[in-house]
């Protein structure tokens, strides 16, 4: 059971949160909480302060300890030992805090590996809280720390599991709490290296270290418990006739959170597809919602028709364009090697004979791919685009799709298209202006009664 922001993000939420547990004793839960709503925004803006020189960020960290310091006393009342526990470890953590602020202040120096210890001390914060909490509601509770759980790679700030090595430390740390009947709770979104070095999982995290954990323990379940009733054919705040899901395959899931579905993280199907696990997405503000389940291929459904819209803005598209590429080998993989140098994931790609146009959502790497794209041909980057991608199944073999589309956006300008790669996603580019249009006209088309 995975727990957002939204769902700690106050006392009332929490103490919610411990009926949640409750419920499902008799299933064995193991939870993963988030920082508490806003907090992990607020110690990488300190971290900036620090960086440049301004003394602000003790005015983050007194934030920092006081909400947390409020939620001890509403959660743990009482000047008991558990109380006394939390205070010190708030204290300990703080000042380690400071102690991190304060070096990044003296060497106007910010490293990946640096702002991950930051960033992850809302979570290191969050989860003894809870766990006290879930022990003061009368459920057996430990907190077990998630860096001695889940190790990572060394790519600080989105760092990767180890699955080898997660597995065998959650079945020594995690699996005889299990069988004993303990509820363990760890922090979501950080990790660490072999060598003990503290890691995250990139922002939105938290989610992934809820499948990994559970694939390492091969669970029959991984719950997702957020502030949305579930996957929704769009995002409600574009258009408000958004529907639930009632399921969706992985594949399919997958594809939503990668383009752009705020619900899950991307990375999170992937330990629950190559185990077999399905994941619920549940609603902590509306429980009685049955949500969304994500599991397996679902045959038999309905094919051809479209699921789900997303979209993903701040994506750049990249064209490199070298006439001598007609009819030559190997001009693609150069092309190709380039981005794997800059380790800059590539979303989607169209080619013709002289030409290769790509997408990319990493704005920051773009100037240096460009740099080393020149010498292979001429290049035009077109920054402020967005992808929209239409999700399904069964795509290829249902003609009729692309009219509908394109008839629909018939006064959009579309700048390129990705088609048949995938039967579960029809995707273009559009100009990020005219992303939101784009996405109210085909759900209207497609979910709305219109043709």
């Amino acid at each position: 059971m995975k727990f957002g922001g939204t769902s700690v993000g106050s006392p009332e939420r929490i103490r919610a949160l411990a009926e949640r547990v409750r419920e499902r004793m008799g299933r064995s839960p193991v939870v993963v909480v988030s920082a508490f709503s806003g907090i992990t925004d607020r110690l990488v803006r300190g971290a900036s302060l620090a960086l440049e020189r301004d003394s602000d960020y003790e005015t983050v960290i007194y934030d920092v300890r006081e909400r947390h310091h409020r939620a001890i006393g509403e959660l743990v009342p009482g000047a008991g030992p558990a109380q006394k526990r939390l205070l010190d470890h708030l204290d300990a953590t703080v000042a380690e805090l400071r102690a991190l602020y304060t070096g990044v202040y003296h060497l106007a120096e910010l490293t990946a590996r640096t702002l991950d210890a930051v960033s992850g001390i809302g979570e290191r914060l969050s989860y003894e809280i809870v766990a006290a909490a879930l022990d003061g509601a009368g459920l057996h509770t430990q907190a077990v720390d998630a860096r001695g759980v889940i190790v990572t790679d060394e790519m600080f700030g989105r760092a990767t599991p180890l699955m080898d090595e997660t597995r065998a430390a959650a079945a020594r740390m995690l699996r005889p709490l299990v069988e004993a009947r303990t509820v363990p709770v760890l922090p979501g979104f950080v990790g660490s290296t072999r060598k003990g070095v503290a890691t995250t999982l990139g922002r939105g995290g938290s989610d992934w270290s809820a499948a990994v954990i559970g694939a390492a323990l091969d669970v029959e379940e991984i719950q997702i418990w957020t502030d949305v009733d579930g996957m929704m054919t769009v995002d409600p705040r574009v258009v408000p006739a958004a529907r639930v899901i009632p399921e969706v395959s992985f594949d399919e899931a997958a594809e939503l959170a990668y383009f752009g579905a705020k619900v899950l993280h991307p990375a999170t199907i992937k330990p629950a597809v190559e185990r077999g696990i399905p994941v619920r997405i549940l609603n902590s503000l509306n429980p009685s919602a049955p949500g969304t389940l994500i599991a397996g291929r679902l045959e038999g459904r309905e094919k051809g028709k479209p699921r789900a819209i997303a979209f993903k803005k701040g994506i750049a598209v990249i064209l490199i364009a070298q006439p001598r590429m007609l009819m030559a080998y190997g001009f693609v993989a150069r092309v190709f090697e380039v981005f794997d140098r800059h380790r800059t994931p590539v979303d989607l790609i169209a080619t013709s004979e002289v030409s290769i146009s790509l997408t990319v959502d990493d704005p920051r790497a773009v100037p240096a791919v460009e740099e080393e794209l020149a010498r292979l041909g001429e290049v035009e980057v077109l920054p402020s685009m967005a992808i929209v991608s239409v999700v399904g199944r069964g795509f290829c073999r249902h003609p009729g799709l692309a009219a509908r589309v394109f008839q629909t956006l018939r006064e959009v300008n579309v700048v390129m298209i990705s088609f048949g790669a995938s039967d579960v996603n029809f995707s273009f580019v559009v100009a990020e202006k005219d992303a939101e249009r784009s996405v109210a006209l085909l759900h209207r088309e497609f979910f709305e009664g219109a043709r």
